[in-house]
């Protein structure tokens, strides 16, 4: 059997956080006496002396602060099993997976799952990011919400969430800027056209296309100068803005639109609370 206990190191961790044995019952509904009871009998079976007055105040011993230390990531792992407990007593879920199309905006995404994250630290997020249009092995059809380039999926039906835009860019230093403007077809086409896998951008006439597996890998190839492409602006804003890369003057445009849907799992009616706020956290205009 253990000497001590997680109920005592908790009102030690109490104790210590409000600085007195008179705040920490009251906060934990005991006497003060049971307090210092506890705590008395914890130094004693420990035989290290955790705690000192100064002042009015308790404080901690070095001994104190550092075996506390490392109590408590027992004490907050207890917590968060206890939590799960009331979850799965209450019928609440204790995961959620997610399938989002890797064009989406990171700094949209992470945003989202932090604040999913605070309201419901006891649920778990699986999230598979996939390059939906590149044909590969999809895992929507276990996910509960997906975020997409089609608007049906055979898992659910979804609605029109935002526009990614694509520009067509290449690095300052291309020689395609060393020409005159418009830029044609028959101008381009000595240069690869770097294309995401999936896309479905044609190279001009008698050119070549080079596809990359990954926007990370695309956006790797125009900055070393391979060719010009097609890029997630908010994925190269900084490079953008930085004039690392600039944007080719083509004749037909610059700039073209991808739709992405928010879909959710069909099976999933009605909707329990988790993804009713997932949902409400993805469609809020701040996080497009």
């Amino acid at each position: 059997m253990h000497k001590t206990t997680l109920e005592q190191w908790s009102l030690l961790e109490r104790v210590v956080e409000l600085g007195s044995f008179a705040r920490a019952a009251e906060e934990t509904h005991r006497s003060q006496s049971s307090v210092s009871y506890n705590l008395a009998l914890l130094q004693e079976r420990l035989g290290v002396a955790l705690l000192v007055q100064a002042g009015r105040k308790a404080v901690l011993t070095p001994e104190g602060e550092l075996l506390l230390n490392q109590v408590k990531p027992l004490l907050n792992a207890f917590t968060l099993l206890e939590t799960r407990a009331t979850t799965l007593r209450n019928g609440m879920r204790t995961r959620l997976d997610v399938v989002v199309d890797s064009i989406f905006p990171r700094r949209h995404l992470f945003a989202i799952l932090r604040q999913f994250q605070q309201r419901y630290p006891q649920t778990e997020v699986h999230l598979t990011e996939i390059l939906e249009n590149a044909g590969e092995a999809l895992t929507q059809s276990e996910a509960d919400v997906m975020v997409l380039t089609r608007r049906h999926d055979v898992t659910g039906r979804g609605e029109w969430l935002m526009n990614i835009d694509f520009v067509a860019v290449a690095h300052r230093e291309h020689p395609l800027f060393e020409l005159d403007t418009p830029l044609t077809d028959e101008m381009l086409r000595p240069w690869p056209l770097i294309q995401i896998a999936g896309q479905n951008y044609a190279a001009p006439p008698g050119g070549e296309a080079w596809t990359f597996s990954t926007i990370d890998a695309a956006i790797d190839a125009v900055m070393y100068q391979v060719g010009y492409g097609w890029l997630p602006e908010e994925r190269i804003q900084q490079q953008l803005e930085t004039g690392v890369l600039k944007t080719v003057p083509l004749n037909h445009g610059t700039r073209r639109a991808t739709p992405l849907h928010l879909i959710v799992k069909r099976t999933l009616a009605p909707l329990d609370e988790q993804v009713e706020t997932l949902l409400h956290l993805f469609s809020q205009p701040s996080q497009r």
